[in-house]
């Protein structure tokens, strides 16, 4: 009988939680420690279903609206951010809020506050419905559109000064062709000076397109309404690899592995490491593995705690 070479596993680097996820996770545990539960969460804190259930074990209650939520109770804003009129309703139910939304998120939110008190129109992109999208356009609802394509763009009808803003999940490489559009139909468009896609999620996805090129299968643990996850999983499409976005490991349908010598591994930035880990002993389990690490970034942000759930030692 003749033995196959060990199945090859690339990790791409940086993968998993980023600091804001890291952040808004955090704060939910140190309330749970400091007070108890129960504490509401208005949206999942973050995008990962392992997240939510971990918390809600330990007493966390995950509601849609605040109109949930007891008058007078402690009440977290996940890290997908709100708008203005979302805040106004916490405060008219007298609600303990910590605010959990990535500080990333937060530019956006200054961003467009800034671009509608000077009078521009703000194009937004986007996927409508998402949660951070629907408290950005909280931010100007009079003066904001949305759009997620460049024909989105060539159907615009503005007249007056144009900015843009975007999303901080989106892929990199699409995003670039909707912002050419805009520029293409409005000369003096303005934009944020600095990108407002997030560190993380242009880090992770120059690792996935990286190891997907090397791969013949790409797994991103991560959940479905996860849009950086999805976003690594298309993008890793794009090379010609075939790509599974995975909850976990037992998500994993061993027919796809038939004739597959190198797997490329990641996760979205809300997904714990431990579920990589866990995938990485699934496919032990179906044979020998050589685990490798292709880093294409090193992060070392951190974001500050809000002063309420902060201790000393």
């Amino acid at each position: 009988m003749t033995e196959h070479p060990p199945r090859s596993v690339l990790l791409a680097s940086p993968r998993s939680f980023c600091a804001g996820v890291e952040r808004a996770v955090e704060i939910v545990e140190r309330l749970l420690d400091q007070r108890g539960g129960p504490i509401y969460v208005r949206k999942q804190i973050v995008h990962n279903i392992h997240v939510v259930r971990s918390l809600e074990a330990r007493g966390a209650v995950f509601v849609e609206e605040l109109s949930e939520v007891p008058f007078g109770a402690t009440a977290v804003f996940s890290a997908h951010g709100v708008s203005p009129a979302v805040r106004a309703e916490a405060r008219e139910r007298s609600l303990d809020v910590l605010d959990a939304t990535c500080p990333l998120v937060t530019k956006v939110h200054s961003e467009a506050r800034r671009f509608a008190e000077r009078g521009d129109t703000i194009v937004l992109i986007g996927h409508a419905g998402h949660e951070e999208v629907e408290g950005t356009l909280g931010e100007a609802p009079g003066q904001m559109v949305l759009v997620e394509t460049v024909s989105d763009v060539e159907a615009l009808e503005i007249t007056g000064p144009v900015s843009y803003l975007t999303q901080t999940t989106l892929a990199v490489d699409e995003t670039a062709e909707v912002i050419e559009a805009l520029h293409r139909r409005f000369p003096q468009l303005r934009g944020p000076g600095s990108d407002d896609i997030c560190y993380a999620t242009t880090n992770r996805q120059i690792a996935i397109r990286d190891v997907a090129q090397r791969s013949d299968l790409v797994l991103v643990v991560g959940s479905k309404n996860s849009s950086n996850s999805v976003r690594m999983v298309e993008l890793a499409a794009r090379t010609g690899t075939p790509a599974y976005l995975v909850d976990d490991a037992s998500e994993i349908d061993p027919a796809w592995l038939a004739g597959v010598s190198a797997v490329g591994l990641s996760a979205g930035s809300s997904a714990p490491p431990e579920l990589v880990d866990e995938v990485v002993e699934a496919l032990r389990a179906l044979g020998p593995v050589e685990i490798s690490t292709h880093t294409a970034a090193t992060e070392t942000i951190a974001f500050t705690l809000p002063l309420a759930v902060r201790r000393a030692g």
